[in-house]
């Protein structure tokens, strides 16, 4: 992922920052509890097709 395109991307929930996890292919917004997916190095910011993180996954 494009650290450029990281920087200008936001949690459409929160507005919030997204943190990307390479080994998931996932984009982090910790302020939401959501894992939004990146298919073919496309993020998909859409909520209901993001996953809900767990208390471990948040490292609570």
């Amino acid at each position: 992922m494009d650290t450029r395109l990281l920087e200008l991307l936001v949690c459409p929930v929160t507005k919030g920052p997204l943190e990307f996890d390479k080994e998931k292919q996932e984009l982090i917004s910790r302020s939401a509890r959501l894992a939004y997916p990146v298919r073919d190095g496309i993020p998909v910011l859409l909520e209901n097709e993001a996953r809900t993180l767990t208390d471990d996954e948040l490292g609570l």
